[in-house]
């Protein structure tokens, strides 16, 4: 595996916007950057995606194992919305996504930091912008990605199960969410469905309906939602999702692995696996990484070596509690830190998206590098 220079498209900015990346620059610093490129040999590729596979397989077997036992007080999951979960799961609602992140040297297995699996974000970056990019460099090149047609197998599944329409939603003026959530409406269109877009902050309650409803006052009978399980449980709204009859996608079992807890108990279950990094809700000797178990883009993490904090970044996650885990094996390239996330489309480990960052720990403004099978 190699980070290597690459020559920047000479209209890159406008090729990237033709595809709805309109975030590609933040602060004049490229967040979408080709100037580099990380090239993977077919062997490097066929590790990670097995361990994306031989993961999803293993956080099912765990989803079954926490609602049997009723182990929702980990994931600080309210006692009332614990049902709510568990029959979603049985009914086995539908999956749409999630992406597991990686450490990875191309020498070692790859070490997984968490599973984002209810709100990930970066999907057209790892489907559209970088498979663009690859045919514009090299018609012939390959790469880790077949995201974009997995998710038309998906929405075409949900489709023979229920052609119903979906709404979409994401908080109002996040561009990132909001691209994110239009491609994946794009896609479903694609697939059939009728679709509408509406800001979170824009969703009616009807008391005497009992019905979620959107800006013309229609019920709103299936929501995909870029809007985490754990704040929608807390909201003043939240009480009235027990009262509706909504279908959800991402459905609410994920809320069980959207959760860092799913660290330890992956840990304590298989201590063998190559994939995983102890990881415990107790602090652990040696170097490790203390992350809360609700964090998100990479806030209120601390890193420890030797005894010593070595970052510390700032959050709104304080007061929630954390889990420790084993600091990873985060190799430079250049000075630069890369995090390897697997994406997981229909059941199935389907791509790769690569985000860099001066330290070890990828925030919300680093940097997106495509990426190239090269033998």
């Amino acid at each position: 595996m190699f980070r290597v220079p690459s020559q920047p498209r000479r209209n890159w900015q406008k090729r990237v916007e033709e595809h709805g990346l309109h975030f590609h620059t933040l602060g004049n610093v490229p967040y979408w950057d080709e100037s580099v490129a990380y090239q993977l040999s077919s062997y490097e590729v066929d590790v990670l995606e097995e361990a994306g596979n031989t993961l999803h397989r293993m956080c099912l077997d765990l989803v079954q194992e926490v609602i049997d036992e009723r182990m929702f007080g980990l994931f600080r999951i309210p006692e009332a919305f614990e049902d709510f979960i568990s029959q979603s799961w049985e009914n086995e609602d539908h999956s749409l996504y999630g992406r597991f992140d990686f450490a990875y040297d191309g020498v070692g297995a790859p070490k997984l930091l968490e599973y984002n699996a209810d709100t990930p974000t970066a999907l057209l970056e790892a489907s559209i912008i970088q498979w663009t990019w690859l045919k514009d460099m090299d018609e012939r090149g390959d790469q880790f990605n077949s995201i974009h047609e997995r998710l038309l197998e998906s929405w075409q599944a949900l489709y023979a199960r229920d052609p119903s329409p979906i709404h979409f939603t994401a908080l109002a003026g996040i561009v990132e969410d909001y691209i994110t959530v239009e491609y994946l409406r794009d896609t479903a269109i694609q697939a059939g469905f009728q679709t509408d877009y509406l800001d979170i902050e824009s969703i009616a309650w009807d008391g005497r309906r009992q019905t979620f409803d959107d800006l013309k006052a229609r019920p709103i009978r299936r929501l995909f939602k870029l809007y985490p399980w754990e704040w929608l449980f807390r909201e003043e709204f939240g009480q009235h999702i027990l009262q509706t009859q909504m279908a959800w996608l991402e459905p609410p079992w994920k809320a069980i692995l959207s959760c860092k807890s799913i660290l330890p108990l992956l840990w304590e279950r298989y201590p063998e696996c190559p994939y995983l990094l102890p990881a415990s809700f107790e602090p652990l000797a040696g170097d490790y990484v203390r992350k809360p178990i609700h964090a998100r883009e990479g806030a209120n993490i601390t890193v420890v070596r030797n005894g010593q904090t070595h970052i510390a970044t700032t959050g709104f996650y304080s007061d929630i509690p954390s889990i420790y885990q084993t600091l990873g094996p985060m190799k430079p390239h250049d000075g630069k830190y890369p995090v390897f996330g697997v994406w997981i489309v229909n059941g199935v480990a389907c791509g790769l998206g690569i985000r860099e960052d001066d330290t070890m720990v990828t925030t919300n403004t680093s940097r997106f590098i495509p990426h190239q099978m090269v033998d």
